[in-house]
């Protein structure tokens, strides 16, 4: 899924929760939203970005994604997102952290929670094509093959909910203060 929905969907639904329960700090769910893919290709893109502000490249030269997934050497850092990569989209990695920071804070940070939520949104919008959620590592290298979350029709659907959803939640919220 796209990195903005990544940071939307989960505001909603923390959102939807703060109707009846305790206020939740929505910038830290929209940044756990989009931790896993900010983790994995930052040193990447800031690369890419750099390479085009700096040098005579420009976006055309660079490849396109169905010629580098998976990640090959003709991409500095492709080692390193690959790694990155695995790391921030393993659930077993999300627990490991999780359950660190409870420790060190005594209390669990529900917020948090929305990075285990990319995770599952990425497991069936990820195709063998382009990189598959690798949701087992490190145990296990097994991916699902879903869709591809950039196919015009997922696209659509994707926003126009984020868009009803969020106006459902506007004038809810707004019946209930009256």
């Amino acid at each position: 899924m796209d990195v903005l929905s990544h940071g939307l969907w989960p505001i909603l639904i923390y959102k939807t929760k703060n109707l009846k329960v305790k206020r939740f700090k929505l910038g830290r769910v929209f940044l756990f939203g989009i931790f896993p893919d900010l983790f994995a290709f930052t040193p990447a893109f800031a690369y890419i970005f750099g390479k085009i502000i700096f040098t005579d490249t420009s976006l055309s030269d660079l490849p396109h994604p169905e010629e580098t997934e998976p990640a090959q050497p003709i991409i500095p850092f492709a080692n390193l997102t690959n790694m990155l990569y695995n790391l921030s989209h393993s659930i077993f990695i999300f627990l490991i952290v999780f359950s660190f920071i409870y420790l060190i804070f005594k209390k669990p940070i529900w917020e948090m929670g929305a990075w285990l939520l990319h995770i599952l949104m990425d497991i069936p919008t990820h195709s063998y094509a382009f990189y598959p959620t690798p949701f087992l590592w490190p145990f296990s290298e097994w991916k699902f093959n879903g869709f591809s979350w950039g196919q015009p029709w997922f696209m659509i659907l994707n926003v126009s909910l984020l868009i009803t959803f969020y106006l459902i939640l506007y004038f809810t919220k707004k019946k209930i203060r009256k």
